[in-house]
């Protein structure tokens, strides 16, 4: 089990993907998931051993989402980003926080765009409607 209690990113997180239409918290394995009618956004990611059977490398501050095809190979060309274990062949991608300086606009548009691939019309409706969080500068900026 992860702990998170004293995690410095995730309340950042979880306030910008709660921000969107209808979404809710949801703990999976251990972590924090971000769902509406289906899962946009989780919290905390693993890396695979190249060494099959070795053990798996654990990333806490990570922001995994779903990413549109045509986006994953410039993001996988960006050492910030890897494929993460178990949501990676289901067109998931992950972005270590601790990486670089995050760039919370960056966040805010991933996760926009990872919530947009899953979220069916009234809610892409509702999110054109009230505003993406990603454009608001408490939450994005």
């Amino acid at each position: 089990m992860w702990d998170f209690s004293d995690d410095e990113y995730l309340p950042r997180v979880r306030e910008l993907c709660l921000a969107f239409p209808e979404a809710f918290e949801k703990p999976a394995h251990g972590t924090p998931t971000f769902r509406t009618r289906a899962m946009f956004a989780v919290y905390g990611g693993m890396v695979k051993n190249p060494v099959p059977g070795g053990p798996m490398t654990r990333i806490h501050h990570a922001v995994l989402f779903k990413a549109e095809p045509e986006e994953r190979p410039a993001l996988e060309q960006d050492p910030r980003f890897w494929s993460p274990a178990y949501y990676g062949p289901s067109g998931w991608i992950a972005l270590n926080l601790d990486a670089a300086p995050i760039d919370w606009q960056e966040v805010a548009e991933l996760v926009d765009a990872s919530y947009r691939l899953v979220s069916g019309p009234r809610l892409l409706r509702r999110l054109d409607e009230q505003g993406s969080p990603a454009r608001r500068p408490d939450l994005g900026g």
